[in-house]
């Protein structure tokens, strides 16, 4: 009886029985765990055996989706992935922004873009209810390309004929979801609609003869429409790893299936980037609000150029004045990045004044003198934000 009983005991208190005890988060944890790996299966294999049979490059579109927005991270090289951050998280890793301290988050700014092209951001994210049911975020990004000669294709002198001007555009409208499953497992996911318009144009004309037997004048018989909307997905995950406030951080970007204004088809560029963050003033112990030198390193995979390493450095004095760096590796034309940011308190509002500068090779002013400032008056290309935050 003895025997039987302790045997009883030991089966009822065996590793195997109290696998079904385990508690909501650990099983939360173990899924999510499921999920990563789920997600690397299905994007790492799958790009490489794409690599191997042949290199598609230059060949995506709506190009406007790749360039980092926010004065910040593009200060830092947009190596953003495994940062924690606020509403401009969207635009790089959406689970960024599920552990934002604030009630609510605001983010506006401009890019002086090459070839005069405008860029235009905003941001918002709010955490209702304490943050128990995550944070919520609302995008849009615009461009404008500014004013474009048209013309047409003609039997002249010239080869064309003038045929007005038009303005070309492009933007995004995104809503963003974040939650934090644990204290160290965060998920985000942004879905958003992006529309490029690029003017009409006739695929039929009648033309007038001049003198000469030469084309002087066209009547548009059939006119075409290049404009197009489709949706794309953003989804991210950041760790923290336990060491100090080391973190790790992984996104997928601009996942949408192929469209085409005509009869070529295009993809968009599909981004995948893994990273690390650190500030590495934590090994020394030294109290982050007297200063903080946050190093943050992107490994990225895009569709449509080779691999790039992208690595930045934030030394943050008093809480209030920002130092920054950035790095990109391999570049053809740019590769160093600068900024500088100003952060004050006031009355329950934080703000925040962040601006970044990027040479740009071929476009600097020994080459395009004319190119060299923007039409906000401010050096190609350069990037002004301007932050809220609500408590």
């Amino acid at each position: 009886m003895d025997r039987q009983s302790s045997r009883s005991s030991l089966s009822f208190d065996s590793p195997f029985r109290q696998t079904f005890r385990r508690p909501r988060a650990m099983r939360r944890m173990s899924a999510l765990r499921a999920g990563m790996l789920f997600i690397l299966a299905i994007s790492v294999p799958g790009s490489v055996a794409a690599q191997e049979k042949y290199q598609k490059l230059a060949q995506t579109g709506m190009k406007f989706l790749s360039v980092g927005v926010n004065a910040r991270p593009s200060a830092l090289a947009d190596a953003f992935t495994a940062a924690e951050g606020s509403s401009e998280s969207m635009f790089y890793n959406p689970a960024g922004m599920a552990r934002m301290n604030l009630f609510a988050d605001a983010s506006v700014g401009q890019i002086e873009w090459i070839a005069d092209i405008l860029h235009n951001y905003g941001s918002v994210a709010v955490r209702p209810w304490n943050g128990d049911y995550g944070v919520f975020g609302l995008t849009f990004h615009y461009v404008d390309y500014g004013e474009i000669q048209a013309t047409i294709l003609a039997n002249n002198a010239q080869g064309y004929l003038d045929a007005g001007t038009f303005r070309p555009s492009a933007s995004a409208l995104g809503l963003g979801y974040a939650i934090a499953l644990s204290d160290r497992f965060s998920v985000g996911a942004n879905v958003k609609l992006a529309s490029q318009n690029l003017g009409s144009g006739y695929a039929e004309v009648s033309y007038v003869r001049g003198s000469g037997a030469q084309d002087s004048a066209f009547t548009g018989v059939r006119e075409v429409k290049n404009s197009l909307d489709v949706y794309a997905f953003d989804l991210g995950v950041l760790y923290r790893t336990g060491y100090k406030s080391l973190t790790f951080g992984m996104s997928i970007r601009n996942f949408a299936k192929e469209v085409g204004f005509i009869k070529e088809k295009f993809q968009l560029p599909l981004t995948f980037r893994i990273g690390l963050a650190m500030n590495v003033l934590d090994v020394f112990e030294i109290d982050r609000t007297s200063q903080a030198l946050t190093v943050v390193v992107d490994a990225e995979h895009p569709r449509d150029f080779p691999e790039q390493v992208k690595i930045g450095a934030e030394y943050l004095f008093l809480d209030r004045i920002a130092l920054r760096v950035g790095y990109v590796t391999p570049a053809d034309e740019h590769d160093l990045s600068f900024g500088l940011g100003v952060k004050q308190s006031m009355g329950g509002v934080k703000f925040a004044l962040d601006y970044s500068y990027t040479p740009f090779g071929v476009f600097s002013s020994a080459n395009f003198p004319s190119t060299t400032e923007g039409r906000l008056g401010l050096p190609t290309v350069s990037r002004l934000s301007l932050s809220f935050g609500f408590e």
